[in-house]
């Protein structure tokens, strides 16, 4: 009996230990571990293996991939320190990019290489070059280096319109300095606008890994194509939370085609305003709650020349189905000035077709009053009974945007007439910075006005 009651005390004993154990070193809820070394703190996760049935195999994209992804250091020449004349050069920021050529062209973002006057792109194999800048696109977030070298491990294009939502993607590139890493992940949705700026964006998201360091990155399919270019996280902490963005390829490609022949980017439009069909009101009648459904058509547009009026849906760009606004950003982003595109349309109930030919974009950012412009058509110039202007396409800020100054006519900065939009890039250029403007205004009612910033 003595024995029995001996036995019963130590399992007793010792499943009070255990518990004690799992609450003081296991049951830890919500504990945020921060080192002060800047090395971030990681944490274990739950590992899960491809569904049964999957045949999935990542090794050769993988090893194809990192052998086509750099290191980019960003270098910039900075003061000492406010009260010295004297600089010195400091890394600015690391992050990756991509080889699309044997002959050294290499795709990354443009806020990883922004500022800097010196680029270094580290090789997978720990070889270092320095590298030029070919061109930028803000716009984008894309940029086109150029290292000089021969015979390298490169990344074909892929056609990022055929990913499909739910198929198996890598991400390639350097977090935190962690050189040639890769993590696995799924596309879990396309054409994703950010609304990060006044720019409509049109990302494809995934749920593969992406930290900082791997901006510039590749995002890859399982047959080692790049299909995007990781570009953005969204997360309240810095780091990933399972959600992360990339330019599609087709748009990257077309991007650093366009840089390479002609020194900038060949924006093509079709020529209309519009809205998702889904947020109309009540009162448009609308029935289709996909598509974009156009309030405005340009002027001298391709649009307007091959027949398309405001009230249509616009619900397929050949043969590419159309179901937000940001659909059709990313589609005709990968598309040229001259570019014929067949438009799909639901007017009055009834479909029907049509070949537009895009007209080149030209604007220019009127940064110092927040305003975009365009030049003006004849007929928008008759219209407002004036004979030189251009006219407002959007405001840069949300103050701007709430004044919703599209289609007015700015027929004068500082008191001189402009005809175009070089008119005003050569009076912004020649003012000094900090000088008040005036800006001459005339309403869509035909109105008159005149504004002065200070």
């Amino acid at each position: 009996m003595k024995r029995f009651a001996s036995f019963l005390m130590i399992s007793v004993l010792s499943g009070v230990l255990t518990l004690a154990g799992y609450l003081l070193f296991i049951d830890k809820d919500n504990v945020l571990v921060e080192a002060n070394t800047g090395i971030p703190a990681y944490t274990p996760v739950k590992m899960n293996s491809l569904p049964t049935g999957t045949n999935a195999d990542f090794t050769e994209a993988a090893n194809e991939s990192v052998n086509a992804v750099v290191h980019v250091k960003n270098v910039a020449t900075v003061r000492r320190s406010p009260f010295s004349s004297s600089t010195t050069q400091a890394l600015q920021g690391t992050g990756s990019g991509v080889i699309i050529s044997p002959d050294g062209y290499i795709v990354t973002n443009n806020h990883v290489i922004q500022n800097a006057t010196q680029l270094q792109v580290t090789l997978n194999n720990n070889q270092n070059y320095m590298a030029e800048v070919i061109g930028t696109d803000p716009k984008s977030d894309i940029a086109l280096l150029k290292i000089d070298a021969e015979d390298l491990h490169y990344l074909p294009f892929g056609n990022s319109d055929n990913a499909q939502i739910g198929e198996w993607v890598l991400a390639v590139g350097n977090p935190f300095n962690l050189t040639s890493t890769v993590t696995a992940g799924i596309i879990s949705a396309k054409s994703r606008d950010l609304g990060m700026d006044s720019n409509i964006s049109s990302f494809i998201q995934t749920d593969a890994a992406v930290n900082p360091g791997n901006s510039g990155g590749a995002l890859v399919n399982i047959n080692g194509e790049l299909i995007g270019i990781n570009t953005a996280i969204t997360s309240q902490t810095g780091t990933y939370v399972g959600y992360a963005f990339a330019v599609p390829s087709n748009n990257a490609r077309k991007i650093v085609e366009d840089l390479i022949e002609y020194g900038d980017v060949q924006q093509g439009i079709l020529g209309i305003r519009g809205v998702q069909a889904a947020n109309l009101p009540g009162e448009y009648n609308i029935e289709i709650s996909e598509g974009v459904y156009v309030d405005q058509v340009e002027a001298g547009s391709g649009a307007a020349r091959a027949g398309i009026r405001s009230g249509d849906v616009i619900t397929r760009l050949d043969n590419v189905k159309i179901s937000k606004f940001s659909d059709l950003i990313g589609y005709i982003g990968s598309k040229r000035p001259d570019d014929v595109v067949t438009v799909q349309v639901i007017r009055d109930g009834d479909p029907k077709e049509f070949d537009v030919t895009l007209t080149k974009y030209e604007v220019y950012q009127i940064k110092a009053i927040g305003l975009e412009v365009t030049n003006a058509s004849t007929d928008e110039l008759k219209q407002r009974k004036v004979t030189n202007g251009v006219k407002i396409t959007r405001g840069l800020t949300p103050q701007m945007q709430n004044e919703q100054l599209y289609g007015t006519i700015i027929t004068a900065i500082d008191n001189i007439e402009v005809r175009d939009i070089k008119d005003v890039e050569k009076i912004m250029e020649q003012r000094s910075p900090g000088q008040s403007i005036s800006v001459t205004f005339v309403t869509p009612d035909g109105e008159k006005q005149k504004y002065v910033w200070r």
